[in-house]
């Protein structure tokens, strides 16, 4: 058995390397295909190492750009609004040649580099919240311009710094993403080579050296100049990076995957996107900031850098199952928020950079459903503070915060509290969508952003009442009227696969007699060409996109996805491995049929034999399982789930012992 054990934990260390030598950090770097950066970095770090180029996308680089214009600190990966971040550029200078043009560059998971024409060479690479920074150059004149001003979507605020005979220190303000808040990074740099300032003004200055390589270390804080200093890496460039490394296999190696070597490699590249946030602010003495500007302790992890309402659906239900060590503290943060005067946007006080936190409330039921500590009695004058603000004043901002008021009567009941008025208000859920949802023969239903809806059309919006299925069944006129209408729905492309507003619309058959119908939706949008027809401004009739919704390539993304930091990656991580998220709020996933022979995730063994997309029958630990879905508490316990897959639907498979959601049913 010791031989035995020994094996399986030396196959894992090779797979979880291979794993990592797959990823492919230039995925979604070009174009408006993903807003990715190729930046070194290191799993839930607010610290990363990038380059800005010229011109660039939302994370400052465009993979197709040769003109570099120095690297930057800390960004929000994937994200809108023309991004955010992108602080502390510096830019190496050979004063022969000043400018700097792409040569060659690679990258992988904690490291970057590249060459330039003039001769400079650059790596980085960190470890937590400390990286860095190698400038190599030819001969003659050379140095760095700092810029501490500098901000993605011109986000500088301000900032306070000191130099001293080695080094720079203080904090910069910037916007968070949408200029809607602001936060302040305290940093610290030390340079381990002799170095003259010059060339002063209020935010920039040069530096001059005469060593051909100038090692530069740099250290972020929420907290203060002093930690940030103390942070500041000793070890040596090779050592940090194999720190970066071993961080990234561990994180990478929570799902182990065999399959068809090409679907593998977007996997792990995809998974990898889905391992940056949110950030760990802990300092080694458990000090972190909070949201309120304060400082705080915590004898766990405290993160902050939230995307809540974009990934909600996926990333956050994803790491509830594949790292539950580490989504206790998630969780534990998100409750904290209540603590620290949550706003559904960013504060005036981020301790990071940060967007936006509607659901919350859904996302702390979900966990406490998972078994996740939440302390609901500490917060929940402030839940219900939050619930009286939901705003419901237009037809997606009406569903969504009826979600939520469903929610707040779930954690009410909880605590033995009355949520009747709470649950009222879900219920008329069903009267907003008498008003705008259910008529499709109005002229505007497939135009994004109609009737100032946030990035999506009606046809999108009309199918979000996750806490009530059976009600929005019901409401199309009986299921046979729902699974028409859900028919066209993707019969005549009005799925838009490149946001988040529809993103659970796939998994919306299984709770009917048809359920066969979304394990093949599922498959297509991960895996086969489809069609693709919303961005920007555009809607269904003009100039559609044709490809794979996900690629292993710069432009890996369909045609205006943003990632989200790491929500539309989770979507497809989740279809790879064959689980959806039933309803965030209820511990459920809905099973189809993996992308990969052999999936393990911590105890749970999942094997697929045949070849299809249709599940033809599921044993779970040599029994017979008729249902199309697991349990959180089936998942963590583990053990091993054979899925027998073939090439045409069993229409019998699934449509017993279903999970639907019902307002008329609370008990589901």
């Amino acid at each position: 058995m010791k031989k035995l054990s020994f094996f399986l934990i030396a196959v894992l260390m090779v797979l979880n390397t291979a794993a990592q030598e797959k990823v492919n950090v230039f995925l979604g770097t070009s174009g408006d295909h993903g807003q990715l950066s190729p930046a070194a970095s290191y799993p839930f770090s607010m610290l990363d190492i990038g380059p800005q180029t010229y011109p660039n996308t939302h994370t400052g680089y465009e993979h197709k750009a040769k003109v570099f214009l120095g690297f930057t600190h800390g960004r929000l990966e994937g994200v809108g609004c023309r991004g955010s971040g992108g602080n502390l550029l510096i830019k190496p200078i050979a004063y022969a040649d000043t400018t700097l043009i792409k040569k060659s560059e690679s990258g992988n998971p904690g490291y970057y580099a590249v060459r330039f024409t003039n001769g400079i060479r650059c790596q980085f690479t960190l470890a937590k919240n400390s990286g860095i920074e190698v400038y190599h150059f030819p001969a003659g004149k050379h140095g760095l311009s700092v810029d501490l001003a500098h901000a993605l979507m011109n986000g500088f605020v301000a900032e306070e710094h000191q130099t001293t005979r080695n080094g720079i220190s203080g904090w910069v303000e910037s916007h968070s993403t949408c200029k809607v808040g602001t936060y302040r990074t305290y940093y610290a740099i030390r340079f381990d080579q002799p170095v003259t300032f010059s060339d002063t003004t209020a935010h920039r200055f040069s530096i001059r050296t005469m060593a051909p390589d100038l090692t530069l270390r740099i250290a972020f804080s929420s907290v203060s100049v002093a930690y940030a200093g103390n942070a500041i890496s000793k070890s040596c460039f090779w050592q940090t990076q194999k720190s970066a490394k071993f961080a990234w296999h561990r994180e990478l190696g929570r799902i182990g995957v065999m399959g068809d070597p090409t679907e593998k490699a977007l996997f792990e590249s995809l998974l990898y996107r889905c391992l940056h946030a949110p950030f760990d602010l802990t300092e080694a003495d458990g000090s972190y900031r909070g949201s309120d500007g304060l400082i705080h302790h915590t004898d766990g992890r405290a993160y902050s850098g939230w995307t809540i309402w974009d990934n909600y659906k996926t990333t956050l239900p994803l790491l509830s199952i594949i790292a539950p060590d580490r989504y206790q503290d998630i969780v534990t943060s998100i409750d904290g928020l209540y603590k620290s005067g949550k706003k559904n946007w960013a504060t005036k006080t981020e301790p990071c950079n940060t967007v936006r936190t509607e659901h919350a409330m859904v996302v702390l039921l979900d966990a406490y459903r998972k078994g996740y500590r939440v302390d609901f009695n500490t917060i929940i004058d402030s839940l219900i503070a939050e619930g009286n603000r939901l705003d419901f004043s237009k037809p997606d901002k009406a569903l969504e915060s009826s979600y939520d008021c469903w929610a707040l009567a779930q954690i009410l009941d909880i605590l033995h509290q009355d949520g009747s008025s709470w649950l009222a208000k879900a219920a008329h859920w069903k009267t907003y969508w008498e008003k705008d949802f259910k008529d499709l023969s109005r002229v505007d239903v497939d135009d994004l952003n109609a009737r100032h809806m946030y990035q999506g059309t009606i046809w999108q919006y009309r199918w979000f009442a996750p806490f009530d299925q059976k009600g929005l069944m019901d409401a199309c006129g009986g299921e046979k009227e729902y699974t028409r209408q859900l028919d066209e729905f993707f019969d005549q492309d009005y799925y838009n696969a490149a946001n988040e507003p529809d993103i659970q619309v796939p998994y919306m058959f299984n709770f009917t007699t048809q359920p066969w119908k979304s394990q093949n939706i599922i498959r297509k949008y991960a895996a086969d060409t489809v069609i693709q027809y919303y961005y920007d401004d555009n809607y269904r009739g003009i100039n559609p996109t044709i490809d794979r919704a996900y690629n292993n390539r710069p432009d890996g993304f369909i045609m205006s996805m943003d990632d989200d930091m790491g929500a539309m990656s989770a979507w497809y991580v989740l279809a790879a491995i064959g689980l959806s998220p039933a309803c965030v709020g209820y511990p459920v996933y809905y099973l189809h049929v993996p992308l990969f022979k052999t999936i393990t995730i911590g105890r749970l063994h999942i094997m697929v034999n045949g070849k299809g997309r249709y599940i033809r029958s599921v044993q779970l630990n040599k029994k017979a399982f008729e249902r199309n879905w697991l349990s959180q508490q089936e998942i963590m316990t583990g053990g091993t789930l054979i899925i027998n897959a073939e090439a045409s639907p069993n229409k019998n498979f699934g449509i017993h012992h279903q999970f639907i959601t019902s307002l008329d049913n609370e008990n589901n």
